[in-house]
């Protein structure tokens, strides 16, 4: 008996008997169940009335290769400025010659495209209105996995879709079709489909705090969605400069083995370094005299196994930048300065 009232005291969570108000604790515990029930679905209307008027429907028209017709295309995307500045996924409106934006109160208005980043699969355009309703751009950098998260896109054609989950994992890294790494993606379970790319990803408060970008096709609940950390720095450079300005070398590269005792020589912990295997003809690193077959292992004195390390390096450099690179020739360990072009 003693094994049952204990299991009976988990399932009902508590002690088996009459709460304070006279009735058994399990009907006490359904009530709060449903309170608690209650405040979720209130937080994600709550959301869905104070960000849905911001997302927006985005269509694109775009001319096929050779002699065939202009394709269709369909998008979200959310307003985070009145006067019209909207973002959104770069796949979404690149190669785009017609862009329309549709809101949920069913105005429509043309737009055109300010500037789209393929290495954060990013862009902004900018609707033909002013007086917009927007949303306001949270904080990524303090999201906890298992947090309450809600999507709101046009999926499938759907207008104004609300799906709800949670944050599965932070720190992702999602090769964009460029073939960089964007960094630190957010991965949740929230239902996404064709359509969904560009709308935003917000938390319970209705703050952003990510763009939709990808889902694994026939997986259950893997879905990804770009930092709002990263969407403010890229939203600046495509106002200012109609695209984002990165440093970069001019080398095509590839990881390579290294023995122990290069590690050691070079005092590195990493089993690979970066070959070189093309020089960029009058680049930056062409100009400094790197050579292909050079084994890069550090730069500015930070280790590199793989090109994605470099990248990382490059990443938050402007053009004109001063590197040094440590290089591998023949055996023999020298540093390079180099100073970065503009990608």
């Amino acid at each position: 008996m003693n094994e049952v009232y204990s299991l009976m005291k988990l399932l009902a969570g508590g002690d088996v008997g009459r709460g304070g108000n006279g009735q058994p604790h399990g009907l006490a515990r359904s009530e709060q169940d449903e309170d608690l029930l209650d405040a979720y679905s209130r937080a994600v209307v709550g959301v869905a009335e104070k960000v849905g008027p911001a997302v927006v429907g985005i269509g694109v028209r775009k001319r096929a290769q050779g002699p065939r017709v202009r394709q269709e295309g369909a998008g979200s995307g959310v307003i985070i400025a009145p006067d019209g500045f909207i973002l959104t996924n770069n796949h979404v409106v690149e190669g785009a010659q017609d862009v329309e934006v549709s809101l949920t109160d069913g105005r429509m208005f043309p737009a055109q495209i300010v500037g789209g980043d393929p290495a954060t699969d990013l862009a902004v355009v900018r609707a033909g209105a002013t007086g917009l309703p927007t949303a306001e751009l949270g904080d990524s950098s303090s999201l906890r996995v298992g947090q309450l998260v809600i999507a709101i896109g046009n999926p499938l054609g759907f207008q104004s879709t609300v799906s709800t989950g949670v944050i599965s994992a932070l720190g992702r890294a999602l090769r964009s079709q460029s073939g960089r790494l964007i960094e630190n993606v957010i991965q949740t379970d929230v239902p996404l489909n064709p359509g969904n790319s560009g709308g935003p990803l917000v938390d319970s408060r209705g703050r952003v705090i990510g763009i939709n970008t990808a889902m694994i096709f026939m997986a259950q609940g893997i879905s990804f969605a770009v930092p709002v950390s990263t969407a403010r720095w890229v939203v600046g450079e495509l106002v200012t400069n109609g695209k984002v300005r990165r440093a970069y070398l001019g080398i095509g590269g590839q990881a390579r083995p290294i023995s122990r005792r290069v590690q050691r020589s070079v005092e590195s912990s990493a089993a690979t370094a970066v070959e070189v295997v093309s020089v960029e003809a009058h680049g930056p690193a062409h100009r400094a005299g790197l050579r292909e077959g050079d084994l890069i292992v550090a730069v500015n004195g930070k280790g590199v196994a793989s090109v994605d390390d470099i990248h990382r390096l490059l990443t938050g450099w402007s053009p004109g930048s001063q590197f040094t690179l440590t290089i591998l020739r023949d055996g023999e360990r020298h540093q390079m300065d180099i100073v970065s072009g503009e990608a």
